[in-house]
């Protein structure tokens, strides 16, 4: 039987104590909905655990990532209260080949931006504006089972230009009711490793209950899977090893 993908849900768990709207909407937390999400739609091939801010190292000791296959990540109030070494180890990880979803206001999360190596800002509009989700990439396992078009009827805008490199390979982009445009869903390699970013989920609205985007993120989960052991750090001393001495007079 082939191992389960262990899959550990990082929320920041902020808004859910400070804001009742997303304490009605997500009683267990943002991290919480997500999980059950992915265990609901992904069944016995996922082992999903979760981890916050408040925890201990943010639940992200060097243990629980070596026993995390993907990691999702959603934060927005509280990026730079991350500490700088879990970030990095974070990071490491990645490198070596552990998955990393990043949800909507992750895109300012020290670990995105560190990992993109730009600014990673965009343009937003907080309001209840109605999101069209255009499938771009039919083709792709992130957009299996996903309609060409959905509706997210309530959503923060987020709208171009959007400060990333140019995405490996591009899912899903966003129209909003101003016209606005922006690259909702896309994929990037580092290393050995797999990112996709993933805009829909603002904390005042139902998104993380909506079918559509509970399937995009149980595809991803299963798109950044990277399946056997991780890769070993690169080794950067060089030592010529005498390569070079029979051009020597």
């Amino acid at each position: 039987m082939t191992e389960p993908i262990r899959v550990t849900v990082w929320g920041e768990n902020v808004h859910e104590h400070e804001m009742p709207r997303v304490r009605e909407l997500y009683p267990e937390g943002m991290h919480e909905a997500i999980a059950q999400g992915l265990r609901a739609d992904l069944g016995e091939r996922v082992q999903v655990r979760t981890a916050t801010l408040q925890e201990t190292e943010h639940g992200l000791t060097p243990e629980v990532l070596a026993a995390t296959d993907v990691l999702t990540w959603w934060g927005h109030a509280a990026h730079e209260q991350v500490s700088d070494v879990v970030v990095d180890r974070v990071y490491q990880a990645v490198l070596a080949g552990m998955g990393l979803l990043v949800l909507h206001s992750g895109h300012l999360s020290k670990i995105f931006r560190r990992l993109m190596g730009t600014s990673c800002s965009l343009r937003w509009r907080e309001a209840d504006d109605r999101e069209v989700v255009w499938t771009v990439n039919p083709g792709h396992p992130i957009a299996g089972g996903v309609p060409e078009v959905f509706i997210i009827p309530r959503q923060e805008m987020y709208g171009e230009y959007f400060d990333i490199p140019q995405p490996d390979e591009l899912i899903f982009i966003s129209s909003f009711t101003g016209g606005e445009v922006f690259r909702s869903g896309c994929c990037f390699y580092r290393a050995a490793g797999r990112v996709f970013y993933f805009s829909p989920g603002h904390e005042t609205y139902p998104v993380y209950a909506q079918p559509e985007i509970r399937r995009v993120l149980a595809n991803a989960v299963l798109w950044a899977n990277r399946a056997g052991p991780r890769r070993a750090p690169t080794d950067m001393s060089f030592t010529p090893m005498g390569w070079f001495e029979g051009e020597r007079s």
